[in-house]
């Protein structure tokens, strides 16, 4: 029987992916305002001058830094490439920062859904670019209905450039055999849980069996000597990574979401260990808004103080 905390995160995922009730709820004067305002918590905000300029507070702080500009499922090839030219803008825009910045996205938002070979055109034009600036890209995963899809398109990517990164999901079935496709690769592995639903025959449910395939997985980049970075904001996680002196060896990092558990972020980076905070920006934060909050759904309680008083996410206490 599940929980009320497991009935609510099974209720957000759920409304996060109904557009019928996401086009009412952004376009309605009175609640847009609002559910902004607490988007803010986890969204560094609408535009990529607000992304930019908390990047380069975070970075003067010690914090290693990716930026995403959020957009997924695109399906007319105009949008696509406005969505690839805002991200080469990015790229353009993090040459203020001192330290290599992430550049994180989906593929299905430059392309993958109109046509592969478009989605391939944008990254290795991305890619080059981002090359140029001393950056790299970070390929973001999708739900597991896409996930062969974008794996076959890294691998032609990766092959052709060594700055183009990509995310592995621990609670899928078949993740460990793809590590093993990517860890022959030479771009950085993000490793996270993973957050989308998917049935059982699948993936694995929030459980100690997915912790353990969490750990496996991170094993194997280890013993690989592969760049990786460790996506959790799991204490247990955290402390088995740290145990095992995962987070000391240089090919390795902590990353953690903005505004998701600023003090652990804050007393690990105080500590000398690697932490990357994940910044995100765009007006697509509805979704990222919902999973966020579906995550830990006591968060509920900060979104709603957050709507009524905004001034509460000015620092987020990094």
């Amino acid at each position: 029987m599940f929980s009320d905390e497991q009935m609510t995160a099974e209720v957000l995922r759920t409304i996060a992916r109904d557009e019928g009730l996401k086009e009412k709820v952004l376009g309605s004067s009175t609640l847009y305002p609002l559910l902004l305002s607490a988007a803010k918590r986890y969204v560094t905000g609408e535009t990529r001058q607000e992304a930019l300029s908390r990047a380069e507070h975070l970075e003067a702080r010690g914090y290693r830094l990716s930026v995403e500009y959020m957009g997924e499922n695109t399906t007319d090839a105009k949008a696509c490439e406005q969505a690839k030219e805002e991200l080469m803008a990015v790229i353009d825009d993090c040459a203020a920062l001192r330290q290599p910045a992430g550049i994180s996205f989906d593929l299905s938002h430059v392309g993958l859904l109109v046509n592969p070979q478009l989605a391939f055109a944008h990254v290795e034009e991305m890619a080059a670019a981002a090359a140029y600036k001393g950056h790299y890209l970070m390929i973001s995963m999708e739900e597991s209905s896409k996930t062969e899809a974008i794996l076959a398109l890294y691998e032609r990517l990766a092959h052709r450039h060594e700055n183009v990164g990509i995310t592995i999901q621990a609670h899928l079935h078949r993740s460990v055999e793809d590590l093993k496709r990517v860890l022959a690769l030479p771009g950085k592995i993000r490793l996270v849980k993973g957050a989308f639903m998917e049935s059982r025959d699948i993936a694995l449910a929030r459980s100690t069996e997915l912790n353990e395939r969490y750990l496996q997985l991170a094993e194997m980049c280890m013993e690989e000597g592969h760049a990786c970075a460790f996506a959790t904001h799991d204490q247990g996680m955290v402390d088995e990574l740290l145990q095992r002196d995962y987070l000391s060896h240089s090919q390795a990092e902590l990353e953690l979401l903005y505004g998701v558990r600023p003090e652990l972020a804050q007393g690990l980076q105080q500590k000398g260990f690697p932490v990357r905070l994940y910044l995100t920006y765009g007006k697509e934060w509805y979704l990222y808004l919902c999973h966020r909050i579906a995550e830990y759904p006591p968060n509920i309680h900060k979104a709603i103080a957050d709507m009524f008083d905004p001034s509460r996410t000015a620092d987020m206490g990094y």
